[in-house]
């Protein structure tokens, strides 16, 4: 019954903090408590792993759901989550439990609970966007991505938390809390889809839904240790999505390996998954020292090197090969097709799924510093307005130019994808969100964050992130593999060896 659903709801947010989330900003210092138990084996199973033990009814999906619920539980200090309901998910989980005795097939998810990036649109759930005006919309229908995993078995546990609207890198949300990084909670997990990855890195969850307009997927990725991929845009449908530009945004997976991207990737588009690679061997990868490895931070220099040789004493073929006039096509493309777009496309968003308010509203209500962001490059009389004739030239010249300049590059080289670090420095400290420094050097914050991402995504191909390494420090550092257009499950293929190579990095503390 609705009404005793409502008594029933677990409500992770800025107003629940009687539930525990919040304690690390309680905390002095902004570090938070110690976790109080190690994970359960359980808990860390792969999504393939775990699937294919309930499906054989080895264990049942509410003892795994269970298990989830009570890692989120000890570990709700990351405020990883803005809803969570554990009553559902354990409803949901017996459901399927039900559904095996009963002697129906098991799905490609079966019982699978996945965490749901909280711009993306859920029936069951609020969908947020992270911003304090839609705290409480109720979109009426999944959106596609979620429809189609739940089609194929999965439940959603819960909504993660973002930032706000997906217009940043950091994910420290004024309106819900600032999402903290599993291997050092004073630090950030990478935004916008900082919720996600900080679950997965946890041990919440092996598999869930993240997005990305402009490295919100592979941020966050990158990060917080995790394998993440990008798909080429318009691969998954992002219909009931809190939009930023059509000409950009993907939904996309966060997971711990490469057989759990494969796996979502079959259960979206579905298609039959793509058998690995066997290796390597004669795999050519780019590199391109003159943008992507200038100005590394120290620590991210180091382990992309050791990375590298990784690689190439697995058999892949390195191709040193600039790609020149990359920076100067994204400074006159990237920002200004999101600005332009992103007024547009909200707008659409909100009237289409019926949400309570209209983008004037919506911006009232925001966080200030999103306020301050529309006000100055989004609205109609900000100082970076970007007029129609500036969208146009960078919509119709200038992305253009720079998927002809990918395409040529990855032909003329013979290239099976590019490699570079993903990200210039790891993860900064909550609050360090203006300039940083790297090697001595002040950098302003978007450059050592996503100078390196940009590109790929504005030129709409596909990018898988694995981790390579952690910083003497312990923070993950990682490599980001980008393909040539439409090659997304040959991407996928070689992303086993590639894993296998690189090898994996040891799980955050607690």
């Amino acid at each position: 019954m609705p009404h005793d659903r409502e008594r029933r709801r677990f409500v992770l947010s800025a107003a629940a903090a009687a539930a525990g989330i919040g304690a690390a900003r309680a905390t002095p210092g902004g570090a938070a408590p110690a976790a109080a138990a190690a994970p359960s084996p359980l808990t860390d199973l792969s999504a393939t792993e775990a699937v294919a033990r309930m499906a054989r009814g080895e264990v049942t999906c509410e003892r795994y759901a269970q298990a989830l619920l009570d890692r989120c539980a000890q570990q709700r200090s990351l405020n990883a989550f803005i809803t969570l309901e554990p009553a559902l998910v354990l409803e949901q989980a017996r459901a399927r439990d039900r559904e095996r005795r009963a002697g129906a097939k098991p799905g490609a998810l079966f019982g699978l609970p996945i965490p749901v990036k909280d711009s993306v649109n859920t029936r069951d759930y609020p969908t947020t966007g992270g911003t304090p005006a839609l705290r409480t919309f109720r979109p009426q229908a999944d959106a596609p991505v979620v429809a189609a995993l739940k089609a194929a078995g999965a439940i959603v546990l819960g909504k993660t938390n973002l930032h706000e609207l997906s217009f940043g890198w950091t994910s420290n949300n004024l309106a819900f809390g600032a999402v903290r990084n599993p291997y050092d909670r004073q630090r950030i997990p990478g935004g916008s889809s900082g919720g996600t990855a900080a679950v997965i890195a946890a041990r919440l969850a092996p598999l869930g839904i993240a997005e990305d307009t402009e490295g919100s997927i592979r941020v966050p990725a990158a990060f917080c240790g995790i394998a993440g991929f990008r798909p080429t845009t318009g691969r998954y449908s992002t219909e009931g999505c809190v939009p930023i530009s059509p000409l950009f945004d993907q939904v996309g997976p966060h997971a711990r390996g490469v057989a759990d991207l494969v796996l979502f990737d079959a259960a979206v588009t579905g298609e039959a998954p793509l058998a690995p690679a066997a290796s390597l061997r004669g795999v050519r990868l780019g590199v391109a020292r003159d943008y992507w490895f200038a100005g590394l931070d120290p620590e991210v220099e180091r382990i992309a090197a050791h990375a590298l040789q990784r690689l190439e004493n697995a058999g892949a073929v390195l191709v040193e090969a600039l790609l020149p006039g990359v920076g100067a096509l994204v400074d006159h493309a990237t920002d200004q097709i999101q600005n332009h777009d992103v007024r547009f496309a909200l707008a659409r968003y909100l009237a289409t799924y019926g949400a309570p308010v209209d983008l004037e509203q919506l911006i009232a209500r925001a966080s200030p510093d999103i306020q301050a962001v529309f006000h100055s490059d989004v609205l109609p009389g900000g100082k970076n307005f970007v007029t129609e004739t500036v969208y146009v030239a960078a919509r119709d010249r200038y992305v253009p130019e720079l998927k002809r300049a990918y395409h040529d590059y990855f032909a003329r080289h013979r290239l099976d994808a590019m490699v570079f670090p993903a990200t210039r420095v790891p993860a900064p400290l909550i609050g360090d969100e203006t300039t940083l420094d790297i090697a001595g050097q002040p950098v302003p914050f978007e450059d050592a964050v996503a100078r390196n991402i940009a590109p790929g995504s504005t030129a709409g191909i596909p990018g898988l992130v694995l981790p390579a390494g952690l910083t003497a420090g312990g923070l993950p550092v990682a490599l980001e593999f980008d393909a040539p257009a439409g090659s997304d499950r040959s991407l996928l293929s070689i992303g086993a060896p590639l894993e296998q190579a690189l090898g994996r990095i040891a799980a955050p503390p607690g």
